[in-house]
């Protein structure tokens, strides 16, 4: 996959679209800062904004391969082009990720993008370890290297709403006692 180009692609007409986006999984980790090789493009849109992105992905040559209520997938034929996965927002919990996204400069500040903040990451990270045991170990992973990059700023209040939101309250104490000295 050509992150650049896909980038390009994204940025110029979701931001000519007024689409509301954030990036997320691990090129969003990437651009936290916290390097882990990834394979396609991760994003938080807001669920009114599909079918304008249907537009853009189609008009790219993206096919859609699969759609739920919470999430898009789109492929491309064209290697260069990969897949890209949406995560719907239209839950209060997962428009609030998007209202607290920054813009992070990438490729030598060539472009910025919305990226979501550490603690959303490790939220959603958390829940795709919650529900897919085969991906566990790999996001328990990233949330120990978002929490060892971020301990110092982090909002660990947001972080221990999560935990608690999956029942999890004893391992967020064991990672508080771990990262949360400043």
């Amino acid at each position: 996959m050509d992150f650049k180009k896909v980038i390009e692609i994204i940025v110029k007409n979701f931001e000519a679209q007024g689409i509301d986006y954030a990036f997320i999984g691990g090129f969003a980790l990437g651009a936290l800062g916290v390097v882990r090789s990834t394979v396609d493009v991760d994003l938080l849109v807001h669920k009114t904004d599909l079918p304008k992105i249907d537009d853009i992905f189609f008009a790219h040559g993206y096919r859609l391969s699969y759609r739920s209520e919470n999430v898009s997938q789109y492929v491309s034929d064209v290697k260069l082009f990969g897949s890209i996965d949406l995560l719907h927002a239209f839950r209060q919990r997962a428009l609030a990720m998007l209202q607290r996204a920054r813009k992070m400069p990438i490729f030598a500040g060539q472009y910025e993008i919305p990226v979501i903040i550490p603690e959303d990451l490790i939220g959603l990270k958390l829940q795709a370890a919650m529900n897919n045991p085969e991906r566990k170990m790999l996001d328990d992973a990233d949330i120990e290297l978002l929490l060892a990059h971020f301990h110092n700023s982090l909002d660990w209040e947001i972080v221990e709403e999560y935990f608690t939101l999956f029942g999890v309250q004893e391992h967020f104490h064991v990672l508080k006692a771990k990262y949360g000295k400043t």
